[in-house]
């Protein structure tokens, strides 16, 4: 297995987008890109702790390839927003990729590059290093599904 960390909006529906990904065996939202230990969600929302709402994706490669997710991230959003992505405001829902390995990093840049070029103007997506996924809450946890449970659409 491997891990990948997209950070691309509200993590409610991106979460959603790639846990039904053949390949994908599991999903997280949580918490990365920040400068504190164990944040919260309302701490992240108070724009004191510098983190992304971000999914870490758990995929086997031989199933489904980072390239496939990578494109299936700049797929789920704008990319070209500035700590927004549609009516949610603020840097925690910045565009970005957190890369696991240099291989995941080049992967990131050259998708962010034909993006770019594609749209014939900047994209907003920073490509950094992962650095510690703090898992949020256990109730944002496949949030939409759940929401779909209770109201008996699944």
């Amino acid at each position: 297995m491997a891990r990948a960390t997209f950070a691309a909006g509200c993590f409610w529906g991106v979460e959603d987008a790639f846990r039904r990904l053949p390949g994908v065996s599991s999903t997280s939202v949580g918490y990365t890109g920040g400068h504190t230990d164990q944040p919260t969600y309302r701490e992240v929302c108070g724009h004191r702790t510098g983190h992304a709402e971000s999914v870490e994706v758990e995929f086997d490669p031989k199933l489904i390839s980072y390239r496939t997710l990578v494109e299936r991230f700049f797929a789920l959003h704008d990319p070209t927003q500035v700590h927004r992505q549609g009516p949610d405001i603020g840097d925690q829902y910045r565009s970005a990729i957190f890369c696991h390995s240099p291989d995941q990093q080049a992967v990131a840049a050259e998708a962010r590059a034909r993006v770019a070029s594609a749209l014939g103007r900047p994209v907003a997506t920073e490509i950094v290093p992962a650095t510690t996924f703090w898992r949020a809450e256990e109730h944002h946890q496949q949030y939409l599904e759940r929401r779909a449970a209770r109201a008996g659409g699944i």
